[in-house]
């Protein structure tokens, strides 16, 4: 009986080994990047979790604002408090902007059923139909993610336009 050759067991133990070697490196490299985006992750939806505790405030303070605007009580005050929660809500917009929230765009922009929801059609000649023409309440992105639609006044086309002619007065029919 031959014994087997010890040069051959080394090589294919060696073989062997350095097969295991890789496959734990790329298992590891693996696990590494996948602990990276569930990281990143985590991150972003504590972000958005945040973002959604904070938003209401927001949303007072620019209620309060627009209160103040019309408020009949001293004036002095009314102004003073106006230009201090004006302060706190530039203040906050330029926090969510250093973390990487940003409003999303409305009045004026055409209306995408992806990042606004419609809670009303308004008859608009000033507004092109399909226009956003006012904001309810402010939507927000984080990192391309929606955290809230922006609920918006969508224009739509009036059921009768006026005449573009000018010819409106004065027309055979009131005759």
């Amino acid at each position: 009986m031959e014994s087997p050759d010890p040069l051959a067991q080394a090589q294919a133990e060696a073989a062997r080994l350095k097969d295991q070697l890789l496959r734990t490196a790329a298992d590891f490299d693996n696990f590494r990047k996948r602990t990276r985006r569930e990281l990143e992750d985590a991150e972003r939806t504590g972000r958005d979790d945040l973002l959604r505790e904070l938003l209401p405030v927001f949303d007072n303070l620019e209620r309060a604002t627009a209160h103040g605007s019309s408020a009949t009580a001293d004036a002095a005050t009314a102004k003073a408090l106006i230009e201090g929660i004006e302060l706190v809500m530039r203040q906050f917009t330029d926090t969510l902007r250093k973390v990487g929230i940003e409003r999303v765009p409305s009045v004026g922009h055409p209306f995408d059923p992806s990042v606004h929801e419609a809670i009303q059609h308004l008859e608009s000649t000033e507004f092109a139909p399909g226009t956003i023409a006012a904001e309810v309440q402010a939507g927000y992105r984080s990192s391309q993610r929606l955290v809230r639609p922006a609920l918006v006044v969508v224009a739509k086309a009036p059921a009768n336009p006026p005449p573009t002619d000018g010819s409106g007065e004065g027309s055979s029919e009131a005759n």
